[in-house]
């Protein structure tokens, strides 16, 4: 067992996807239904939170400066002198904006959601800087976990209520022949955000699991992180070297949220992370 640390004792209503920005040396992650976007500096402690005018289910940094959001009604672009504007405007009622990931190609691929969570209410798209929309997987449900092994041959994706995490092979045409790599077995949790390291293998954050999992490239268990909260939302690699593993946490639903949950947490040292490209719109 891996013990963690408390990097930021926070109340994040759904606390999510940590990531990395090696520019300005701060971790950026979020809080989807609290509708903020927090920072933070592991080497002064600094923290800065910006409140966004609605849902907002990724944040990523964008290769000239500032951040590409993934919002409810679609993906907008936020200047480095705090200018807004619509990347992609495309509301859809009862829809919302999820987890988000850049490719190995600096393309964002995007997820959503219906707010009932009905089946097949939920895309995955890939978003290019000058906003041409490519829909990659429709009739998903809940667009989660979203990653590439470190040739960007393969992409991992989670589509939580599945219990799965699959694999594609990718290259510049997309994604093709979905696998299963493995498959969260009950009682454990379910799968949401998901990063891939320097070896290749998937680490995976468990909803409802109070864990983090990493999976080698053949899908076998290779190593369990347990948290106290329990509804364990996504992790990343971050801090100068990447060593360190940021793990986000949600108190939605919880009827008695523990202590932490809500808070970001963070493992030190454990393991190698891959350098994370920018979004190039």
């Amino acid at each position: 067992m891996t013990a963690y640390e408390v990097a930021v004792r926070a109340e994040a209503t759904l606390g999510e996807g940590p990531t990395w920005d090696p520019a300005t040396g701060r971790l950026v992650w979020l809080d989807i239904l609290g509708m903020r976007v927090h920072t933070y500096d592991p080497v002064t402690g600094r923290r800065t939170v910006r409140t966004t005018e609605q849902h907002v289910g990724a944040v990523k940094p964008r290769a000239g400066g500032g951040l590409v959001l993934n919002l409810r009604d679609g993906v907008g672009l936020l200047d480095p002198d705090d200018t807004f504007r619509w990347l992609h405007h495309e509301p859809v009622a009862g829809r919302r904006a999820n987890d988000a990931a850049v490719a190995p190609d600096g393309s964002l691929w995007a997820g959503t959601m219906r707010y009932d969570e009905a089946a097949g209410g939920g895309t995955l798209s890939r978003l290019t800087g000058d906003g041409t929309v490519r829909t990659v997987l429709a009739d998903v449900t809940v667009s989660n976990g979203t990653g590439w092994s470190p040739d960007g041959s393969l992409m991992y994706y989670v589509d939580t209520p599945t219990r799965r995490v699959d694999v594609f092979d990718h290259d510049a045409d997309g994604v093709r022949d979905r696998r299963l790599l493995v498959e969260i077995e009950e009682g454990a949790g379910y799968p949401d955000g998901l990063t891939v390291d320097a070896e290749g293998c998937v680490w995976v954050a468990l909803w409802d699991g109070g864990a983090v999992r990493r999976y080698t490239p053949d899908g076998l268990l290779d190593r369990v992180i347990r948290v106290p909260a329990p509804r364990t939302t996504a992790c990343a690699f971050g801090g100068p070297a990447l060593t360190d593993l940021y793990i986000t946490t949600a108190r939605t639903g919880l009827p008695a949220p523990h202590p932490l949950s809500g808070s970001l947490l963070v493992v030190p040292g454990a393991g190698q992370g891959l350098p994370q490209p920018a979004f190039t719109g």
